[in-house]
């Protein structure tokens, strides 16, 4: 096994800074807005839910069950409520410290497989990635997922290259039974050892030597694995079977463990793109990380003919994943992002010989300038045109506040890239990217959340609705969205989200003709067709590209059912 040397004071002072540097990209803005859609709202609905029902095994998103995906996020955005106490803290929580995580975990194989200075590379490659960072500021399952394979690939490799060491082997292997049961492709992880078989039968150099009568070692990694989804999938079986009377309960089963799995999988019914589609994702996703590709493909090539299993086990790794998803018709940016952290690492040992180049360096400095100039000249033209773009997007978004202070925030971005380049110059273009991306994301945390929060939200909308009832009255839901139950922040009555809304309609119209003087409706308009009268409704606004409307029962026309809601979606968005 490697022996790491003691950190000098300048190490330890260069991984504090880094990670100083990681918290506040990420971090900043957290407690300044509330969920937004698609996905946010969703997930912390279901955690609410949990909360308030004691219910933690299966989610839900109003009366339904939900059973896309597996409740990890929700439990953790659960927990982390049940301590803090505040959900505009909490659900954000478990995507900043899967993040942290991440990047700590990738240091920690550079420092080991190579030494701290790569460590910290590895960590900041990780950082100067966009989609990282954007994703890792928002509460979806991605960042968590991410994590998961992390830590599956950390203890691996820590394993088939620093060890033999096989509680991390084991480790690893748990980790990804939790990545399964986070989003079902934890199993991923795994195909890290495809690399290793075939470096340990080439004898490449780097390879552990895991010694004889070790075989039997092995086949533990996968009960490590089966034990991880197990503590889900074992009382979840029970308590549906429990319900066996109850066929919902069924329906969740067969839809979590097959419809979202294997048959997303294999039979895609959306997002479908050609076999090239992630292609442009690993290059405009991930800059300005991907600006090195000139200068590390020559380098892996190198590596890779020296045989470096350094290299072979992380880049073999990333062809398979790259492969095994590009195999599927249906395709989404986030789900190759688990690459990501393995792309840093086996980027990092070269970069301090990179960053010495004329070439990158410039391409560095043309990636901020071109950055804070489409900043620049996109927010002085809105606010010097007025363009019909920027209204139109002010609408579509119900976006109620001054408008030039977002074009301002623009500006402010874009400048402060210039700002950063016209200090660092080329010499230095590596720390003006480096300040660019941490400028970008710390105006957008302070700037852009309190700005756009009301009406991303739908905390404006829902605070409006608020306005109109009474202290007794009732509210009912029909074709809602899970933002608006969430902000609505006070017992709502749901007739189903799945459910067609032409049948949500009926069933609410009967409830609320029960006690018609204090129950109101709540309807997206589309679903209310020509049965209400606009005339005696409440029209309380514009959000998420959505008309909303509030009515008692004297606006209902008596007897009539909407046409099916042709634009009934689950995007949330």
């Amino acid at each position: 096994m490697m022996v790491l040397a003691k950190a000098t004071p300048q190490e330890r002072r260069q991984f504090w800074l880094m990670l100083l540097f990681a918290i506040v990209m990420i971090g900043i803005g957290i407690g300044l807005r509330d969920p937004w859609p698609s996905d946010e709202p969703r997930f912390t609905l279901a955690a609410k839910q949990m909360v308030d029902s004691s219910d933690w095994l299966f989610p839900h998103r109003g009366v339904e069950l939900y059973a896309d995906k597996p409740p990890m996020l929700m439990w953790l955005e659960a927990a982390s409520f049940e301590i803090v106490r505040s959900w505009r803290v909490a659900f954000l929580l478990p995507s900043l410290l899967s993040a942290l995580g991440t990047v700590l975990l990738v240091y920690d194989l550079g420092r080991r497989l190579w030494n701290r200075k790569v460590g910290i590379y590895a960590a900041m490659a990780t950082l100067m990635c966009v989609q990282f960072v954007f994703q890792a500021k928002r509460a979806q399952i991605d960042p968590l997922v991410v994590f998961f394979i992390t830590a599956a690939n950390w203890g691996l490799l820590r394993h088939l290259l620093c060890g033999p060491n096989w509680r991390m082997f084991w480790f690893g292997c748990f980790c990804a039974g939790l990545g399964v049961i986070t989003k079902g492709v934890g199993f991923l992880a795994l195909f890290m050892l495809l690399p290793y078989i075939w470096a340990s039968l080439r004898n490449w150099r780097g390879v552990a030597v895991m010694g004889n009568g070790a075989w039997w070692r092995w086949p533990l990694g996968l009960v490590a694995t089966l034990l991880a989804i197990a503590l889900w999938l074992v009382p979840m079986l029970l308590a549906a079977h429990a319900h066996a009377d109850n066929p919902i309960y069924a329906a969740y089963v067969n839809n979590i463990l097959f419809h979202q799995t294997a048959g997303r999988y294999a039979h895609a019914w959306h997002h479908i793109h050609s076999a090239f589609y992630y292609l442009p994702i690993i290059l405009y996703n991930w800059l300005p990380l991907s600006l090195t590709y000139p200068g590390t493909l020559p380098r892996w090539w190198q590596a890779l003919k020296a045989k470096d299993a350094r290299i072979l086990l992380p880049l073999g790794w990333i062809v398979l994943v790259l492969v095994f998803f590009s195999a599927s018709a249906g395709k989404r940016d986030v789900y190759v992002l688990p690459i990501l952290p393995m792309l840093a690492l086996i980027t990092a040992p070269y970069l301090d010989e990179l960053l010495a180049t004329r070439w990158l360096r410039a391409l560095g400095a043309l990636f901020v300038a071109v950055t804070g100039a489409g900043m620049l000249a996109l927010g002085i033209y809105a606010l010097v045109a007025h363009p019909a773009f920027a209204t139109k997007l002010a609408f579509d978004r119900g976006f109620d506040g001054p408008q030039d202070s977002l074009w301002w925030m623009c500006i402010v971005i874009g400048a402060a890239q210039w700002v950063l380049l016209a200090i660092f110059r080329l010499r230095r273009a590596h720390w003006a990217v480096a300040g660019g991306m941490l400028a970008l994301w710390v105006v957008w945390g302070v700037w852009a959340y309190p700005l756009l929060n009301d009406s991303s939200s739908s905390a404006g909308l829902m605070t409006t609705v608020r306005t109109h009832l009474g202290p007794h009255d009732e509210i009912g839901l029909v074709d809602w969205k899970e933002q608006n139950m969430l902000m609505l922040d006070q017992p709502a009555i749901d007739f189903g989200f799945s459910t067609p809304t032409s049948q949500q309609f009926t069933r609410a119209v009967q409830w609320q003709s029960a006690a018609p003087a204090t129950r109101w409706l709540f309807v997206q308009e589309p679903a209310m067709g020509t049965c209400v009268h606009r005339d005696k409704a409440i029209d309380v606004g514009h959000a998420n590209r959505r008309n909303w409307w509030l009515f008692k029962a004297d606006a209902v026309i008596p007897g009539c059912v909407p046409a099916a809601n042709a634009d009934d979606d689950d995007t949330g968005e």
